[in-house]
């Protein structure tokens, strides 16, 4: 028995949080696609650039690239798109069997664009036509800009993975630009079963910034609270999801063939080695939603993993939990808020890098 094969029977999709050339390899991605069930690959800065910088895979065409006249965004853009193409191909049958629905592979607008609405528009539209993939899914930040971009690049028809998202702010606000970027879209007479959107919200890093100031107020009331946070955020980002999407607000855009956009777990692996390693796993595991999952989480899962429904349990004792840290002073909007901020800063400095290596 595979419980990643099981997760997937209960109406969630595995994604994996990687993407290098060994993977591409047939002993790598595609052996992950025949034996888990994995159906997408999600990549930002910080994966490419661990990529590039720790393979020797890479340094032919590096080289090759240094000695061009390009700029040095065109040589990472030479690197990584045709990996990204490669993903693209190796997961088409899922994308194909799914008829459209799984089976994507993302990659991410430049971080230094994160507050930049039309440049994100702009670049976005070309990188997705560089690609050149059905199944490829652009990525823009949660930002205001990029929220404001996301809902205009739906509106022409773009398949978009929306990231950095750490609160139940970011979610409701991206599920709305969704919705009027879908009706831009069917305004214009395009398909509506062809966008595709999915909505990542960040996990682990909730976790360790709330531990850190419930460890600053050192009650035995607050350190009760650790580590519980991000897993009450999604449940209940979740009953949002499903408040809009699965009940009458979006009813009429699901008959016409309108696809929902699902939520996905992001930021899944467990980064306190004192708590469980499927922490951001089995306690999510419901239908219509992705989690994307680091190497080292999704072997895990498969050795010791159990899946069963569990993202509509325990939603009152969330409601609760954020309740009780409101009490203590912790604004989880302003957390979310802070670690965006973060979040963009982090994939802004792992994109310098990236770059650094193409000089």
């Amino acid at each position: 028995m595979n419980a990643l094969h099981d997760v997937k029977h209960l109406g969630q999709s595995i994604w994996l949080d990687n993407l290098t050339r060994t993977l591409l390899q047939p002993d790598g991605l595609p052996q992950l696609i025949e034996r888990d069930g994995v159906s997408g690959v999600t990549s930002n800065p910080s994966i490419f650039h661990k990529a590039v910088a720790g393979s020797r895979e890479y340094a032919a065409d590096l080289a090759r690239l240094k000695a061009s006249d390009l700029t040095i965004e065109q040589r990472y853009e030479r690197l990584v798109v045709p990996d990204i193409q490669d993903a693209c191909e190796l997961l088409w049958p899922v994308y194909e069997a799914s008829a459209g629905d799984d089976g994507y592979v993302s990659l991410e607008v430049s971080p230094r664009l994160a507050d930049d609405e039309s440049a994100t528009v702009q670049e976005a539209t070309r990188l997705h036509a560089r690609v050149n993939r059905q199944n490829v899914l652009i990525k823009v930040p949660a930002t205001a800009a990029g929220m404001r971009a996301f809902e205009r690049l739906i509106g022409a028809g773009i398949n978009v993975n929306v990231t950095l998202m750490f609160s139940l702010q970011h979610v409701i606000e991206v599920a709305q630009a969704y919705v009027r970027g879908l009706h831009r879209w069917l305004e214009r007479g395009g398909d509506p079963h062809h966008p595709k959107a999915v909505a990542s919200l960040f996990l682990s890093r909730v976790d360790t910034l709330v531990d850190q100031r419930l460890e600053a107020l050192n009650s035995r009331e607050a350190l009760a609270l650790r580590g519980k946070a991000a897993v009450a955020v999604a449940k209940l980002a979740y009953q949002r999801y499903r408040d809009l999407f699965q009940q009458a607000p979006f009813a009429e855009l699901r008959r016409q063939g309108a696809r929902p956009q699902y939520l996905l777990w992001a930021s899944t692996g467990t980064k306190n080695p004192a708590y469980s390693d499927v922490q951001y796993v089995e306690p999510l595991i419901g239908p219509e939603t992705i989690n994307t999952l680091p190497d080292a989480t999704l072997v895990a899962f498969r050795d010791h993993g159990r899946a069963r429904l569990t993202l509509e349990e325990g939603v009152k004792e969330a409601e609760a939990h954020v309740l009780a840290l409101e009490k203590l002073g912790i604004d989880l909007h302003a957390i979310g808020e802070t670690l965006q901020r973060q979040g963009v800063e982090l994939f802004d400095s792992a994109y310098a890098k990236l770059l650094n290596l193409m000089k």
